[in-house]
């Protein structure tokens, strides 16, 4: 679902992903210095270290992405088997 609708013409995505077992993700564009695969728009990276982290840690982390840039926008994914349905950065 789309949480923040940010600025269409320079705001950057980030992308929250909560397993709804009390771990979430937090995927955010990726280096630019990464070629994307051919057919590929953008590629996404996680944003913190480790695999995952608690729902109020992922929310906190979004909100200092915010306060950096505010023409951001967030989708967030619920799934259980931690599909982030984005392309990631290897």
């Amino acid at each position: 679902m789309l949480r923040r609708r940010g600025a269409a013409e320079a705001g950057a995505i980030f992308v929250k992903l909560d397993r709804l077992d009390g771990r979430a993700a937090v995927y955010g564009p990726a280096p630019q210095s990464e070629e994307p695969p051919e057919g590929v728009d953008r590629l996404f990276a996680r944003v913190h270290a480790g695999d995952w982290l608690d729902p109020g840690e992922a929310e906190q982390r979004l909100k200092r992405e915010i306060m950096f840039d505010p023409d951001l926008w967030i989708v967030e994914i619920e799934d259980p088997d931690g599909r982030v349905f984005v392309d990631l950065a290897a």
